[in-house]
């Protein structure tokens, strides 16, 4: 079995692969604070919880919080008898990197990169709604072209409740229609459908610079939610950045484990 670790700014996901099947997967906050034992009791309750023997083989990880990757490296060592693979310079991802540096570019848009083409083999704009909301551009070709950064949704919506004053805190979802008729009502439309257009917005601006047409591909958690209004989104695919991390330990080694003493 594959462990594949997604750690990013807010949430880390966590899923277990048998062979090529995603037997399992979870999702939890994510702490750079959290020790090398405590992400081994982590690890091992989600298994036990999925009713899963932590019989693993091999581990991936990507990461934009480098600070959490040393203790959850250490800790699938130590206690799983695993040397994990750590998305980043040395990996062998099979995609040319055109971005003026290719260290700056975040290792998750890599990994999303990397499993949408391997799916679609054309070119793609995949679009992931996390802390920040991502757009990246892949060649027909294979290449990673470039992209856009974005506040998240949630972001904004916490910035609207931090910097106005009589402004609450509201849940993220799809109002009854776009002329709220109440804060709470008028705040959801704003999130929901302002992202929605700025989403279709970009996507089409990304079009009209590129000489071919572009399949968008949305992920993340909450890429279901605006995938439902946007005009642009063809496929919404939460589980996208584990399907790339699978593929990407498949390229760099069969098994890495630790040889014990």
């Amino acid at each position: 079995m594959l462990l594949a670790v997604d750690v990013g700014n807010t949430n880390t996901v966590l899923g277990v692969f048998e062979g090529e099947r995603l037997r399992e997967s979870w999702r939890v906050s994510t702490s750079a604070a959290r020790t090398s034992d405590e992400n081994a009791v982590l690890v091992r309750e989600l298994f036990r919880l999925a009713d899963i023997e932590p019989a693993l083989d091999g581990a991936i990880i990507s990461s934009v919080v480098p600070g959490a990757v040393p203790p959850l490296s250490a800790a699938l060592s130590t206690r799983f008898g695993l040397d994990p693979l750590v998305v980043g310079p040395g990996l062998k991802t099979g995609m040319p990197i055109l971005y003026e540096n290719p260290k700056e570019v975040g290792a998750d848009r890599i990994v999303n990169a990397v499993a949408a083409y391997e799916r679609y083999q054309q070119g793609l704009v995949v679009v992931d709604f996390g802390t920040a909301t991502t757009f990246d551009c892949v060649t027909p070709q294979g290449e990673y072209l470039g992209g856009v950064i974005a506040p998240g949704i949630t972001v904004s919506a916490d910035a609207l409740y931090h910097h106005a004053a009589k402004l609450p805190r509201v849940e993220i979802r799809r109002p009854e229609q776009v002329v709220g008729r109440n804060t709470v009502a008028s705040m959801q439309a704003g999130l929901y459908y302002g992202y929605a257009g700025l989403v279709d917005g970009i996507v089409r601006r990304m079009g009209e610079e590129v000489a071919y047409p572009l399949k968008v591909v949305a992920t993340g958690g909450l890429a279901p939610l605006i995938a439902d209004v946007s005009t642009c989104i063809d496929e919404a695919d939460e589980g996208l950045t584990l399907q790339g991390l699978y593929i990407l330990y498949q390229r760099n080694t069969v098994a890495h484990r630790v040889t014990r003493p």
